[in-house]
């Protein structure tokens, strides 16, 4: 039973750190369960991966509290009125919002509609190594083509609803394919079509909160066995765990964005992609089972 703690708050750890990096949660998960498995059912094991997410959305909201929250009258320079309720209400905040609810809509489509059979077919160590690969090469491209181009887009504010729906269909991409990395495809993305970098940071953080929080709904909608004492316990882990660690990466994150590239994250992708081919192939990790969790 101790083991398990350990093992959970592990997971929690690696959760804490991948969820944020573009260097996809799914890749690392794989290999990490091949040396630490929770005494846990398949099922349940799905579902832990989805759920422990919720902790490092808490981190997001911690964080980035002053800029999502959308009432109160101070600091409210763009009040829906001037007097009443009205002026209790930003609304810059409501229409960012918006654009958030509607960059997630091709994702909340495909995994309404796909979840199951995206899970079946695409849920193996072979397509996450190459999105890996494929992925952490776009990132360095990118990265070279806009690196003397200055940025057309440099706060979350001057985000339009194209660039929002955009950024919706680079998401989908992680959505898809496993190992694209979630927030890895949307930075580099918003980066590619002119948004600076440290704006595309935070609005992929912002628009985490709805994607992660409807995800773990789904998946413990869909879950229909029996979650023992135990188990609680180990998703309480699992969750205080990542909200530890998201804090202090997501803090380290948007300092080192604000100075360096993705680059490097592009070439850690390339090397761990290769190494799950390897893990692969000569039979220590493999099938499909233990990886449903987002990328």
């Amino acid at each position: 039973m101790i083991w398990d703690y350990f093992v959970a708050f592990v997971f929690g750890v690696v959760e804490g750190i991948t969820e944020w990096l573009p260097v996809s949660s799914t890749g690392h998960m794989i290999i990490l369960n091949e040396f630490l498995k929770l005494n846990v059912s398949p099922e349940f094991y799905d579902l832990y991966l989805v759920v422990i997410q919720l902790g490092a959305i808490m981190a997001v909201i911690v964080i980035f509290w002053k800029d999502i929250w959308p009432f109160g009258v101070k600091n409210n320079k763009y009040p829906f009125a001037k007097e009443g309720i009205g002026r209790y209400i930003m609304k810059d905040k409501i229409i960012m919002w918006l654009k958030i609810a509607l960059a997630c809509v091709p994702a909340a489509i495909v995994g309404v509609l796909f979840d199951d059979w995206l899970d079946e077919h695409l849920y193996n160590y072979v397509v996450v190594a190459i999105a890996l690969i494929v992925f952490g090469v776009a990132f360095i491209v990118v990265e070279r083509i806009m690196k003397d181009r200055t940025p057309i887009i440099k706060t979350v504010n001057q985000l339009n609803w194209g660039h929002a729906f955009a950024i919706g269909l680079f998401q989908l991409l992680a959505a898809v394919f496993p190992g694209a990395s979630r927030s890895g495809s949307t930075i580099v993305g918003s980066i590619a079509i002119g948004i600076k970098r440290e704006a595309a940071a935070k609005f992929t953080f912002f628009l985490a909160i709805p994607v992660m929080l409807g995800a773990s709904i789904l998946k413990i909608l869909k879950f229909d066995g029996d979650v023992s004492g135990h188990e609680i316990i180990l998703l309480i882990i699992g969750m205080v765990t990542a909200f530890g660690v998201s804090l202090l990466i997501i803090n380290r994150l948007m300092a080192f964005i604000r100075k360096h590239s993705f680059t490097v994250f592009g070439w850690y992708r390339i090397v761990l992609g290769i190494l799950v081919l390897i893990l692969g192939a000569v039979g220590i990790i493999g099938g499909s089972g233990a990886i449903a969790a987002a990328a």
